[in-house]
């Protein structure tokens, strides 16, 4: 009976922390919605970007450079080093395999049939021909993966991004998309189903493969982007925005080859 007990209220404690986390970042993303967006604003390129941070914003993304030069640059360059690249797009593709239904959801909430249909059928090929997802055959087959998470979503749905934000170790994003990694990462069955079976430590061990895979696809985008840019800063956010906006437009026909990498640590 102990032992019942202890199980259950850990059943319930878990999940509890993430729906007050999810509740916080929501609330916050309806009062930005709600806000007024006037001052601060930077208009460049058709996109209009909202910056009320600037100052803490240059001094987390110092932070967050000191930390790249002097843990996670050296981790990803062992990663690559004992990883072979055919390994290193296995781990990906995996990953993205996992991913599945969240991007299913996404897909159907914004109304995308067809993504939604190309969705199932990656996962159906993948999963069963690409052993597990770590051969990416329905890509061969001319059926290519499409991130989607719910901050496109909202931004689908017609809010907008709220202001910009550098949060330290994980990177730039804007309110209402950092509102949408909560929201994914809460609704995730995976995470549901390896923490009421009281497998947590899956679950982090996952989000961390996760994080080393994102930080080893961005590395040489980061590194060129910081040696060519002026401002390394404005460069970054220019980027994020440009690639946010290909992402959310791509239900118009934007090719996934016209999006350009860009450092968006959540989710790739």
């Amino acid at each position: 009976m102990k032992t019942i007990t202890h199980t259950a209220n850990k059943k319930t404690k878990s999940p509890s922390f993430y729906t007050r986390l999810s509740l916080i970042a929501l609330s916050s993303l309806i009062v930005s919605s709600c806000a007024s967006m006037k001052g601060n604003e930077i208009h460049e390129a058709g996109i209009t970007i909202y910056d009320p941070m600037e100052e803490q914003n240059r001094q987390v993304m110092a932070f967050n450079m000191a930390v790249d030069k002097a843990i996670i640059n050296p981790v990803v360059e062992g990663y690559r080093t004992v990883t072979p690249r055919p390994a290193r797009s296995g781990i990906r593709n995996f990953l993205r395999n996992l991913r599945s239904p969240i991007t299913l959801a996404n897909q159907i909430l914004q109304g995308d049939v067809s993504g939604a249909c190309n969705v199932m059928l990656r996962v159906t090929i993948n999963t069963s021909i690409g052993l597990g997802g770590l051969f990416d055959v329905a890509g061969y087959e001319g059926i290519e993966y499409e991130p989607e998470d719910f901050g496109q979503t909202l931004a689908v749905w017609g809010v907008e991004h709220g202001p910009y934000m550098v949060v330290p170790f994980i990177g730039p994003s804007s309110l209402r998309d950092y509102g949408g990694y909560f929201a994914d990462t809460f609704a995730d069955p995976l995470r549901w189903h390896l923490f009421n079976t009281n497998q947590e430590l899956l679950y982090t061990g996952k989000y961390v493969v996760d994080y080393l895979d994102i930080r080893d696809s961005l590395k040489d985008t980061l590194d060129d982007l910081e040696s060519n840019s002026i401002d390394y800063y404005a460069a970054i956010r220019s980027t994020y925005y440009q690639h946010r906006k290909a992402l959310v437009n791509d239900q118009k026909g934007t090719a996934q080859s016209d999006i350009p990498a860009i450092p968006y640590y959540e989710d790739e």
